[in-house]
């Protein structure tokens, strides 16, 4: 597990961009945090990684939204799901794109085995504390070399 202190949203933007960047296919990236701790500008910048083009935003009352980018990115903000709902998620967390759990906790029990679990806490009004959670190898080398 490896933590960043982000002192500004731009350095924020920053690491999701290199992520987005180094995104590949079938990839998870679970966010955890507080309301207004900053999952949906992660993944604004992650979007703008992987070459998404259109305005990004939070999927709360549709569950998910997916963009064109490089790969497709499945977007999921799992608020208002109990117990993981059998809405067919897994469909997209085992997709050819790259899928974006907002709140996944709280379907925890139908995320993949390997993935990337970040979690976010509000340290100040710009600024943020990321923990990494590699859970595989492929994702422990995506998350080597990070220039945060």
């Amino acid at each position: 597990m490896m933590e960043l202190e982000m002192t500004s949203l731009e350095q924020t933007t920053t690491l999701a961009v290199e992520l987005g960047h180094r995104a590949f296919k079938g990839m998870v990236v679970t966010l955890d945090g507080d309301l207004g701790a900053g999952k949906t500008t992660f993944t604004q910048g992650f979007a703008k990684g992987l070459g998404v083009t259109r305005n990004v935003n939070s999927p709360t009352f549709t569950i998910m939204k997916v963009y064109a980018g490089r790969l497709p990115l499945y977007h999921m903000d799992v608020y208002r799901l109990e117990g993981g709902d059998d809405i067919g998620l897994e469909e997209y967390l085992n997709g050819d794109g790259v899928a974006v759990v907002e709140w996944s906790e709280l379907i925890a029990d139908v995320l993949p085995p390997e993935r990337l679990a970040i979690t976010i806490e509000r340290t100040g009004d710009d600024s943020r504390r990321f923990r990494l959670e590699p859970i595989g190898e492929q994702y422990i080398q995506l998350c080597e070399g990070l220039n945060q």
